[in-house]
């Protein structure tokens, strides 16, 4: 079986290439990083995956900097070794100091270790806590 490999934006099909222009040009870069390199395999995956990370990412009630710092927190609790890479890096250029890296990671393993206490012991929810 061959290896999966990237699909360069010089050896893209147009709908593969579409996407790429318009990741480059909203996220203002000269490439587009790996993961969409790879998606790109599936046009459809793809462009799917991008209108959604578009969507979502992009700043509204939550600024860039918080969007980037749950979305890091959730990629070390999943373990995603790229995802931790890549929204590190971009939660550092939206702002993040490295105290506040230390902070989250801080609250991510706590929050992991909690939580893994309250499901162990099949803690009942209280009532004040009820919608």
């Amino acid at each position: 079986m061959s290896p999966r490999l990237a699909i360069e934006y010089r050896d893209a099909a147009p709908e593969v290439r579409a996407v790429f222009d318009d990741i480059k040009r909203t996220r203002q870069i000269e490439d587009v990083n790996n993961f969409w390199k790879y998606l790109a395999r599936d046009p459809a995956t793809l462009k799917r995956t991008w209108e959604s990370v578009k969507e979502i990412m992009a700043p509204a009630a939550l600024d860039a900097l918080t969007k980037e710092m749950i979305y890091l927190a959730v990629s070390v609790t999943n373990g995603c070794g790229y995802c931790i890479a890549s929204h590190e890096a971009a939660a550092r250029k939206a702002g993040m100091s490295e105290k506040m890296f230390g902070e989250l990671m801080a609250v991510v393993g706590m929050a992991n270790e909690t939580n893994r206490l309250a499901n162990g012991y099949r803690v009942p929810i209280d009532a004040a806590f009820e919608p």
